[in-house]
């Protein structure tokens, strides 16, 4: 089986798909967008974000930024501006800003893949992308295996979700965490043209209060988006690092969809929620971007690998925030996402129920929505 080649949205792709679901994958980062699941129905859906500026030949002052979109993996996560033992890193790594190589793609039985690889140059090693399709499942699996890497590093994947106008109309949870606490330095900085309304260093038990920098309101519900337009405001939330399954929530209900991610909360501890309205005006974003990232991974806020791997105030309350890798031993990531047409009326998910190779979604209303999905592959690799 061969994989499909496009230029999509400006930009060198590959292009996979099976009955039920359509991905594109650029060649330049690694960035996964479009992506259409449901892709036979009446009513397709695509919940990931393309950024605006495709097409315009803008310079960009980072690389990972020309093709920004979707689903990427990032490592070191972060902006690496501070050097790690001599290494100077760019933003989210070398492997969400260069191009990657095709492996392969293949259909055995139900499972299509496609495998891409990245070999990098800052700190020596290969990285090898493995996503996969299961027929009748709205679902993409991930495997990431990093192999002959030595050191501490920050890492993770940066969903970047597409927002609809109107105010508050997608519902975001998610399930227990440790810790919540908004970004512990400054996020958006005005003589940079960035505007935030958290208040730095606070933390909270809830989406729906979260502390601002203002007096009215001091609290603020940051569970539903898009709202306070002309901000840019950085989340993070972090769950007890053990063996088990943790789930993000996105429902939109201006189109009646549900996107879901799954990880390890041990290998993937940290959660950050990117929430972009209008809030930053420097090139490129000139003040046009609306968009939710939902980002999963093993990191230090947005700080990057030397801050990740030092002690912080994270790791202090025994949340790991980096991998300590190993040349000689590949690790590997494993991630699941994907999305389901839920009825009018599904409003906020609550809780997540887990059956064989099944999961339902149960809203604030008591509404359920069930879809095939191979949980246990964040487990043992098995599709």
């Amino acid at each position: 089986m061969k994989a499909g080649f496009a230029i999509s949205h400006s930009q060198k792709a590959w292009v996979v798909g099976n009955n039920n679901v359509e991905m594109t994958v650029t060649l330049l980062g690694a960035q996964m967008a479009p992506v259409v699941f449901d892709r036979n129905s009446r009513h397709p859906i695509q919940p990931y974000y393309i950024s605006p500026w495709q097409g315009e030949g803008l310079k960009m002052p980072v690389q990972l930024l020309a093709p920004l979109r979707g689903d990427f993996f990032c490592m070191p996560f972060g902006g690496n501006a501070t050097p790690y033992k001599g290494e100077k890193h760019p933003p989210h790594g070398e492997v969400a800003g260069t191009d990657w190589e095709l492996a392969g793609c293949a259909k055995k039985g139900a499972v299509t893949t496609l495998s891409i690889i990245c070999a990098t140059k800052v700190r020596r090693g290969k990285v090898i992308r493995e996503l996969s399709l299961v027929d009748g499942h709205n679902v993409i699996y991930s495997t990431t295996r990093v192999d002959g890497f030595e050191g501490k590093t920050s890492m993770g994947h940066h969903a970047i979700l597409a927002m609809p106008a109107k105010e508050k109309s997608v519902l975001v949870s998610m399930s227990p965490f440790k810790l919540g606490l908004t970004c512990p330095h400054q996020f958006s900085r005005p003589e940079n043209g960035e505007y935030q309304s958290m208040a730095p260093g606070a933390e909270f038990k809830s989406l729906s209060r979260i502390p601002t920098i203002f007096k009215n309101p001091p609290i603020a519900d940051y569970s539903s988006y898009p709202a306070r337009i002309g901000y840019a405001d950085l989340i993070g939330l972090f769950d007890q690092p053990k063996d088990g399954v943790s789930w993000t929530a996105a429902v939109n209900t201006e189109e009646n969809w549900l996107w879901f991610a799954l990880k390890n909360p041990k290998q993937m501890p940290a959660r950050l929620i990117w929430l972009e309205n209008h809030g930053r005006h420097g090139n490129p974003w000139n003040g046009r971007n609306c968009c939710m990232a939902l980002e999963d991974g093993c990191l230090y806020f947005d700080a990057g690998v030397a801050e990740s791997a030092k002690q912080n105030i994270i790791s202090k309350r025994g949340i790991p925030t980096c991998h300590d890798l190993k040349k000689k031993s590949p690790f590997s990531l494993r991630y699941i996402q994907g999305a389901v047409r839920v009825p009018a009326g599904f409003g906020k998910v609550m809780d997540v129920r887990f059956g064989l190779d099944q999961v339902t979604f149960v809203s604030v209303e008591g509404k359920k929505v069930s879809m095939p999905v191979c949980h246990s592959f964040l487990k043992n690799g098995q599709l």
